[in-house]
Formats: C-alpha cells, sequence, structure tokens
C-alpha cells in the first residue's frame, strides 16, 4: 500500500500525517510507503514548520527528515490512496490529477466520519495540538479500513 498525505504546503499537516502513520505502520510490521507533499509548492524542499516537528516529538516522532514538495502527475499513478487535508486541497488536487483515478482520493477525516470535516491549517493559530490528535484519530481510522483489504 503507498499513501500519499497532502496539505497547502506540506510543511504542518501532511508531514504530521505522514510521520504518525509511518509509526503506526511500522508498529503493525506493515509494508507500506507513507509520502507527504503540498499543492502550492510555496515551501519546496524546506523542513517541515518547527511547531510540527515539535508536536511529533512531543509524542515521540521524529519527522525532520521530511522535506517540503510539490504533489505531481506521477503520484496519481504512483500512490494508492491519495488524503486532503481539507476541501480546498481535494479540489486542487482533483485540478492537477488529470490522470487522477478519484476513487484514490479521500479527504482524511471522512476516514472518521463523512461529514467532510477539513483538518485546520494549523500555521496561523497554532492548533498543532488539536490537529496532532485529529490526524492521529484519521491514521487509526486509515488502518482499520484498509489493512483488513490486503
Amino acid at each position: 500500500m503507498k499513501i500519499l498525505m497532502v496539505c497547502l504546503g506540506n510543511i504542518c499537516r501532511s508531514p504530521l500525517a505522514q510521520g504518525i502513520l509511518e509509526a503506526k505502520i511500522k508498529s503493525l510490521g506493515l509494508d507500506w510507503i507513507v509520502d507527504s507533499a503540498g499543492t502550492s509548492g510555496y515551501h519546496n524542499d524546506e523542513l517541515p514548520d518547527i511547531r510540527s516537528i515539535e508536536i511529533a516529538k512531543y509524542h515521540g516522532l521524529d519527522i525532520s527528515n521530511q522535506r517540503s514538495r510539490k504533489i505531481n502527475e506521477n503520484d496519481f499513478e504512483i500512490f494508492d490512496l491519495i488524503f486532503a487535508m481539507d476541501q480546498s486541497n481535494f479540489r486542487n488536487i482533483k485540478k492537477l490529477g488529470r490522470t487522477l483515478d478519484e476513487s484514490k482520493l479521500h479527504l482524511i477525516m471522512n476516514m472518521v466520519n463523512s461529514d467532510n470535516q477539513p483538518v485546520p491549517d494549523p500555521y496561523y493559530n497554532d492548533g498543532f495540538p488539536k490537529v496532532y490528535k485529529m490526524l492521529d484519530e484519521a491514521c487509526d481510522a486509515i488502518l482499520d479500513r484498509f489493512n483488513i483489504l490486503l
């Protein structure tokens, strides 16, 4: 299974989602690959936001080796599942994805409930603890849903 987590800049939400899911799949011994990307490319090759690194570290995760990148057409072929953090990311992925099989694309919180709840961008409001908790719950739901399909 190959999973891509996507937000706007690939420095806050999607690196956290990547790190959380990577730790969970490692603990389960699954042979899954997880990556993250942004729809904007504003922060290409930058580290995750220091606040994302710190909240991950608080929870025993190290995401400091990740580097931001922009989603590209190859991602639509490579990844089995693509998770957008909010509706804006979802729409932007669809616009970019001329070759996208739309059955691969999901709003990440719809793994928990089906009300299209966004993962709020914590960049301007310092909501990193809340975002971490949401993504942790969503990653558990991803494992519950897709691990049985293997």
